[in-house]
């Protein structure tokens, strides 16, 4: 594994953490008015995770995790990152990403991997800080 993708791993874990422990309040302020169990599993920790992973990367091109393994994401054009962008990204990683994962594994090792599946579909690079 290259070395960007062991910071690119390790950066989403501190921020599947954070997200964890946002989720865990979130879920406690839900948990009187939404009853539903699924609803609790499924859909608050991913609107959790989506929608601090967008604030962040909106803001800033970094996420708290990025921050901390010193990486950034920019616009493979060299533009600003759009929201279409970090969406369309977010959402083929967790939706398609896995199965993509499983019959073309050695794709998520392509150019020194900063450019993964869901980078190479939204158009974004990720990069270390320099």
């Amino acid at each position: 594994m290259k070395a960007i993708t062991k910071k690119r791993r390790n950066a989403f874990l501190i921020d599947l953490a954070i997200s964890g422990a946002v989720n865990a309040g979130v879920e406690y302020l839900l948990r009187k008015k939404i009853k539903n169990e699924a609803f609790h599993a499924l859909v608050t920790p991913t609107a959790v995770l989506w929608t601090l992973e967008y604030v962040q990367l909106r803001k800033s091109g970094q996420t708290l995790g990025y921050k901390a393994a010193g990486l950034v994401m920019e616009n493979a054009s060299g533009a600003d990152i759009t929201p279409a962008q970090i969406v369309k990204r977010m959402a083929y990683r967790d939706l398609i990403g896995t199965v993509d994962y499983v019959f073309r594994r050695k794709s998520f090792e392509g150019q020194n991997g900063e450019i993964l599946p869901h980078d190479r579909v939204a158009g974004t690079v990720v990069k270390e800080v320099k």
